[in-house]
């Protein structure tokens, strides 16, 4: 276990400060992703804070676990964006920003006049960023979206309907999470750009069509040749493709081009399989994809998990455990990579969470803040930006109890 320490090099965007508006999990994942690459993410939160301090388990009010795992590495400042002072707090913070990120609908940000046409002539290099839920040029621009919501447009929950004879969602945030990974992306792109260019300009990613884009890739099948009747790649959505039971366990593989099936048909003792017609090509695979799935099976059933890890692994073939949820902080490779970071939160703690992934030789990312309790630098950021005593005060009264 150890402690954070804030001072000290950061990742590839330290300079960089982010005014984080967002609420609940889109956002938040994003401006954690910039956070953790060294960006000074200050986070602007209501009175009330982020719905999501609440959700789940936790030791104290509004620290959540769920609320932990996506707000480290920023500071919290309470700013209720309806009362005048809150709002001009807000423009000073804007006009030293390199990037505002919100998550309101865009009528509401118009109506709040922090939207981008209101924004670029006080700060031309600023990139104003946001993932509404629907194309903000179309028909939907000012409609409610969750995750569960786009899950159901995008064709997600049908891909498991035609996987499992059920429609149903994936079991994780899966929407939210990968739109907060594109829009921490765009923004990056679009900081590279100003440096080109000067100029700020406007972020917008929309969640249904960013999951349209990214489901099908391999889905559109047949559809790319405007064939609306051949969607759907079978080999994704056969009902055999999941973790395979071995007599002791489960274990994961996948064999892809033609030498690793003949491999693995070879390791699991079903060579006598390896020439026939419908298994010879992958177009062939493709097709007979339920009958292969279903040979392989039916093989791996008969060796345990131990053998099949030492004969796989000697025929190159890629493959694993199914790892459970609750054993994955004793996971003996995680403990090795030291992937789970112990650390004393002041307020919470013992606190766990994942070390930051991402390598980098030259300016490497590390987790400088812990999450941050509600308006817990609200001073600290408005006098960076020159409020008065008296307006920071004014400010802090009515959240003080929060903020302490």
């Amino acid at each position: 276990m150890d402690h954070l320490n804030s001072e000290g090099p950061g990742g590839p965007l330290s300079g960089i400060r982010v005014l984080d508006l967002t609420i609940n999990v889109l956002g938040p994942v994003a401006t954690q992703l910039l956070g953790d690459m060294g960006a000074d993410v200050i986070k602007i939160e209501p009175p009330q804070g982020d719905p999501m301090r609440e959700s789940g388990q936790g030791r104290n009010p509004g620290m959540s676990a769920f609320f932990l795992n996506m707000n480290r590495n920023k500071r919290s400042v309470v700013l209720d964006l309806k009362d005048h002072d809150g709002r001009e707090a807000l423009l000073r913070l804007i006009a030293g920003a390199d990037v505002l990120v919100h998550a309101m609908r865009p009528r509401a940000a118009e109506r709040l006049g922090i939207d981008y046409d209101s924004l670029k002539a006080e700060n031309p290099r600023l990139i104003h960023a946001s993932a509404p839920g629907y194309d903000p040029d179309g028909p939907f621009r000012d409609r409610p979206a969750y995750d569960d919501v786009i899950q159901g447009e995008s064709g997600l929950a049908d891909m498991v309907r035609l996987a499992t004879g059920t429609p149903g969602y994936l079991p994780t945030v899966s929407v939210d999470k990968t739109c907060g990974v594109y829009l921490a992306m765009a923004i990056s792109m679009t900081l590279y750009n100003r440096e080109r260019t000067g100029k700020g300009q406007q972020v917008q990613i929309p969640m249904l069509e960013s999951m349209l884009s990214f489901n099908l890739i391999e889905h559109l099948c047949s559809g790319t040749f405007d064939d609306a009747g051949g969607i759907g790649y079978a080999r994704a959505l056969s009902t055999h493709r999941k973790p395979y039971k071995t007599k002791d366990g489960y274990i994961c593989l996948l064999a892809v081009n033609d030498d690793q099936w003949k491999r693995l048909l070879i390791a699991l003792k079903r060579a006598d399989v390896i020439n026939e017609p419908k298994y010879s090509t992958i177009t062939e695979r493709t097709r007979n994809i339920n009958d292969l799935y279903a040979t392989v099976a039916e093989a791996v059933e008969q060796f345990s998990s131990a053998h099949l890890h030492q004969a796989l692994t000697e025929a190159d073939i890629p493959h694993g455990p199914m790892n459970r949820l609750v054993e994955l902080l004793d996971n003996e490779y995680l403990q090795q990579t030291g992937f789970f970071r112990r650390y004393e939160h002041p307020s919470e703690g013992l606190v766990v969470t994942t070390e930051i992934p991402q390598r980098f030789s030259g300016t490497p990312a590390r987790i400088r803040l812990a999450p941050p309790r509600l308006g817990e630098h609200t001073e600290q950021v408005l006098r960076e930006v020159g409020c008065s005593a008296a307006v920071i005060a004014k400010i802090m009264g009515p959240c003080s109890k929060a903020q302490h």
